[in-house]
């Protein structure tokens, strides 16, 4: 398992991250046998958010129950919690009061004294960056968070934040697939009249970014074709991308979901992939991608069957 910096850290995690997103339902006995395959695969790195499992805090306290963690345990691996999402009368809330309280409550269901990486979820278009600088220095003066970060923001919304938060954002949570690349594809497409690619969504160059102020990328719904529309292994509409990827396959010896971890793994930004599986199989699947050495010629070929174009 290859390893990336987590930010402008000293510390280096696993470029493949577990995502407890799925596992409400699941016993004891399953959540385990998940958390063991991602731990013999070499995977240190575990992804929650507080709306996760269908009611506040369900997933976390479900992975808090069903492993128990001991000290030492706890300390080899790196739990990551987000906030900042409200369901029912759904609203977003980075409000000083929220991030603190749902910190507070993360904490007692994952059954730990700490978090190593809290995430804003979503931008809040009523954030008040003084407020959640506060929440950040009171969680990290408390020793209950370690490092802060975001997710599914641009350049300009981090900028935001950066004017009043004084710790590092080290983590940009963001989608990314050889489908849904658009924040890779359009840096190709600059200056390209008429490619759908060269339009800018995300505030400018957000990959660019996130490399140039050391902020790791972790990538999520990596094998999703777009928002919630399913995975595109098979997808009849990708005859070209499912042909490239069985190709690859064969020729490394792994299944075809090595190499769609592999095409964000290869790119030096040092991304990190969140998987969503529940699937023992499917981790160790993944995890071959980890550090499989795709050739330039090959990382292009996928964007283009994919439906990107490579002027």
């Amino acid at each position: 398992m290859r390893t990336v910096p987590l930010g402008a850290t000293e510390a280096r995690v696993s470029n493949v991250v577990a995502g407890m997103m799925r596992i409400a339902e699941k016993p004891d006995a399953e959540i385990r046998a998940l958390y063991e395959a991602a731990r013999e695969e070499g995977i240190d790195f575990f992804d929650h958010a507080d709306i996760y499992g269908g009611s506040p805090h369900r997933c976390e306290e479900r992975f808090g129950s069903a492993l128990r963690l001991d000290a030492a345990e706890r300390e080899r691996i790196r739990i990551q919690t987000k906030t900042g999402i409200v369901p029912g009368e759904w609203h977003y809330d980075s409000s000083y009061e929220h991030i603190v309280s749902s910190v507070d409550a993360s904490l007692r269901a994952l059954g730990t004294d700490y978090v190593d990486v809290l995430l804003i979820h979503r931008p809040d278009a009523l954030v008040e960056p003084e407020e959640v600088a506060q929440a950040f220095e009171a969680l990290e003066a408390a020793g209950k968070v370690r490092a802060f970060g975001v997710s599914n923001h641009t350049p300009r919304q981090i900028e935001l934040l950066r004017s009043a938060v004084t710790q590092p954002l080290v983590v940009n949570q963001l989608q990314l697939s050889i489908t849904h690349s658009a924040i890779v594809a359009q840096g190709l497409a600059a200056n390209m009249a008429g490619e759908e690619d060269a339009v800018t969504r995300d505030g400018g160059g957000v990959v660019d970014y996130c490399r140039l102020h050391d902020i790791t990328i972790q990538a999520w719904s990596p094998f999703q074709k777009g928002f919630q529309d399913g995975v595109f292994f098979g997808a009849e509409e990708y005859p070209e991308l499912n042909a490239e990827l069985d190709r690859l396959a064969s020729k490394y010896g792994v299944t075809p979901t090595a190499i769609a971890t592999a095409w964000i793994t290869r790119h030096p930004a040092g991304m990190q992939v969140v998987l969503g599986t529940t699937t023992p199989r499917r981790v160790q699947e993944a995890a071959e991608g980890s550090d499989l050495p795709l050739t330039r010629g090959e990382w292009y070929g996928l964007l283009q069957a994919a439906g990107h174009r490579v002027p």
